[in-house]
């Protein structure tokens, strides 16, 4: 009954103008609202300030800049070797596996569809028989994604959506998640072949950006757009940052059919960590 309650506020809720009060809210800078705020949220989600860069959440400027916080040094272990393939983020593998006839496993007998899910973009025939993981980032963890391999950027794509939650709960009762939600679509060759990243946005993700861009949204939009880097390409080494979450979400890691596979022990459910080898480069 609770989950069902709470699967119905989400279809109620004006989920937009919610996450664009929060993106008011993250940004504020008095002192005495963002300690408040950052000092609640350390203390609930029991964040380890010992791995960020500054441990002191005071000293942060906002709740934004909390929340994007970078990592010390020594906080992770970052996988160098070319032929694997490095963890982008702190997270929960909710499915990890095979893209089989167009489709993504999501939850409990729940698939989403591949085209749906990168905008129906062309680049998409690149990723048909391939593999795929989904990775929820909790509000505790770090909130800055990685590239898991070294790779060149072609394409970037916003698609707007809504913004429902993505947590496990919201996974298991509503269909098609995430290719319903909000989402930015990098696409990338890498020594693993074509690879996409997608970018699901929730509620209360009241912003996703990228190195190469800066904020993709906000603004909204109520079509598709659309980046070709050919022109002037961008290329990252392995374990650069490529992305931020401003509060928390999921991404969704698709390879081609041909030159990775991912490593046999993952399942979902399991915690992964940034810089921990997920694949291998065939």
């Amino acid at each position: 009954m609770k989950d069902k309650l709470f699967i119905i506020l989400q279809h109620i809720l004006p989920q937009h103008a919610l996450s664009a009060a929060m993106h008011r809210i993250a940004r504020c800078t008095k002192p005495w609202f963002k300690n408040f705020i950052i000092s609640r949220f350390v203390q609930y989600f029991q964040v380890n300030m010992a791995e960020a860069t500054e441990p002191n959440p005071r000293k942060y400027e906002s709740f934004n800049a909390f929340f994007t916080r970078s990592l010390n040094g020594h906080a992770r272990t970052l996988e160098s070797d070319p032929t694997n393939i490095s963890c982008p983020v702190d997270g929960c593998i909710s499915q990890i596996g095979d893209i089989r006839n167009s489709q993504l496993f999501q939850a409990k007998g729940k698939y989403f569809n591949l085209s749906a899910l990168l905008g129906a973009d062309p680049m998409t025939a690149n990723f048909e028989d391939g593999h795929f993981t989904t990775i929820y980032l909790s509000p505790k963890d770090y909130h800055r994604i990685h590239f898991p391999n070294d790779a060149t950027l072609t394409k970037m794509l916003h698609v707007p959506g809504d913004l429902f939650s993505v947590n496990p709960t919201t996974a298991d009762n509503i269909d098609e998640l995430f290719a319903r939600n909000e989402r930015v679509v990098a696409f990338f060759d890498t020594p693993a072949g074509p690879m996409a990243m997608v970018m699901v946005g929730a509620i209360f993700v009241s912003s996703i950006e990228t190195i190469w861009h800066g904020e993709v949204t906000p603004p909204r939009h109520n079509q598709v757009r659309s980046w070709s880097y050919k022109e002037n390409e961008h290329s990252f080494n392995k374990n650069d940052e490529m992305a931020r979450f401003n509060m928390g979400s999921t991404i969704v890691l698709l390879y081609g059919k041909d030159n990775m596979s991912w490593a046999e022990e993952l399942v979902a459910g399991q915690t992964v960590r940034l810089g921990q080898v997920i694949g291998k480069v065939k």
